[in-house]
């Protein structure tokens, strides 16, 4: 005998349970956290991808990626970033393996206010999902939720068939807008929107219920389902387990491994929070907004407006470090110790090979900075000229991930 079913449920982990009336994403460019959690779908992001991209188990993804970005040839430049899209599209490539859904890859948060760039990039990466053997139909384009972003994802739908996820979403205006642009998914956040009263306002800790990205979640999915928008709500950037159940009956909410693995042990009763049926008794009105209207609207949120440029600055921030990691790289030949344009090179190989190895970034870039900062990089020398030492240490941890080639 099994038990009772009343036995089993209290027996079941959080997780398992909000599996049952919601869709489970892992928000993670670790790969290999996948498996223990078994999510449908995936998200990565630039800052996702970076730390991962730093992590010895991928470094041969790195180096592959590299590989492809010279081959392909042209100035640094365009190596570099033909580099980069081949990295995330290696990500993906990795994470679908694990996963029976679909993944997310995130266009450059510095085309946010170039549509057509945008399309193109996009374009460019489904391309390289097809060259990978990877369907379209398994990636969904991320897109800042900026007006140009919303309507690049009209257009990618519409007229190129590539799903679209619109990311970075902070106001009910984008919400509106995203809505009726018609794209696949949207993912509002919840532990930014959190993060911004709790620094603006005196008050300094909420109730799930009352969390004010639980509540703008809660009003995003209450207008999509009272007005029958297709468009899927996937609740995003939670700081605690306390939002994610407060959030339960969501049509997706993406976790971070971290809360996953809360809620895989905490064995407490969940039960659907949201739902299409209590959306239909609403009091909210529908709206209609054309470009004037939603720059008006949103400007009026001013948590919104300040979120949303904050997180194009720190996405487009962590494409820059990758960029910088790759750049060191793009132009080595770590075989025969040099890299290009600085003499750092040939002694960060020659320091490697009389090491051993298994060291972790913090301690090569101990042991890198004061070696670097005597003999120059390239690296060393754009990141800051006016600051040989903290100079020093930037492009140390540019160079660590690198070490692997010479042990």
């Amino acid at each position: 005998m099994s038990g009772s079913p009343v036995k089993r449920q209290r027996m079941e982990n959080a997780l398992d349970q909000l599996k049952q009336f919601t869709t489970v994403v892992a928000d993670t460019g670790d790969f290999h956290a996948i498996d223990e959690y078994k999510p449908q779908d995936a998200t990565t992001n630039p800052s996702l991808i970076l730390a991962a991209a730093q992590m010895p188990t991928y470094q041969e993804l790195v180096e592959e990626a590299i590989a492809y970005g010279r081959k392909l040839g042209g100035s640094q430049e365009e190596q570099i970033t033909n580099a980069i899209d081949k990295l995330f599209v290696l990500f993906g490539a990795e994470i679908l393996k694990k996963i029976p859904g679909r993944v997310s890859t995130e266009v450059d948060a510095r085309l946010s206010f170039d549509k057509d760039a945008m399309v193109a990039r996009a374009r460019r990466l489904i391309e390289l999902y097809k060259e990978a053997g990877v369907s379209k139909e398994r990636i969904l384009i991320k897109l800042s939720s900026t007006w140009e972003g919303i309507q690049a994802g009209k257009e990618l739908e519409e007229q190129h068939g590539i799903r679209c996820n619109m990311t970075l979403l902070f106001s009910f205006a984008q919400a509106v807008a995203c809505a009726e642009a018609g794209v696949t998914l949207i993912s509002p956040f919840v532990g930014r929107i959190l993060d911004w009263h709790v620094a603006n306002t005196d008050k300094k800790s909420y109730e799930p219920q009352e969390d004010p990205g639980v509540k703008s979640v809660t009003k995003i999915y209450n207008y999509y389902k009272k007005f029958g928008y297709k468009t899927i709500v996937m609740g995003a950037s939670f700081r605690n387990t306390g939002e994610i159940k407060a959030l339960a009956g969501c049509d997706f909410l993406t976790i971070s491994p971290q809360l996953l693995g809360e809620l895989l042990k905490d064995h407490s009763k969940l039960t659907p929070v949201l739902s299409a049926k209590a959306a239909q008794a609403s009091d909210l009105e529908k709206i209609q907004l054309d470009e004037k209207a939603f720059r008006w609207l949103h400007n009026e949120d001013r948590m919104a407006v300040e979120k949303l440029s904050d997180g194009i600055r720190r996405f487009a921030a962590d494409a820059v470090k990758l960029e910088r990691m790759l750049r060191v790289s793009v132009g080595a030949t770590v075989g025969t110790g040099t890299w290009a344009g600085g003499a750092c090179g040939p002694r960060v190989v020659g320091l490697a090979k009389g090491r051993v190895g298994g060291r972790g970034q913090a301690w090569w870039v101990h042991q890198l900075t004061p070696l670097i900062s005597r003999n120059g990089c390239s690296a060393q020398r754009m990141e800051n000229s006016a600051a040989p030492e903290a100079g020093a240490r930037i492009c140390a941890s540019l160079h660590w991930g690198l070490i692997a080639h010479a042990l």
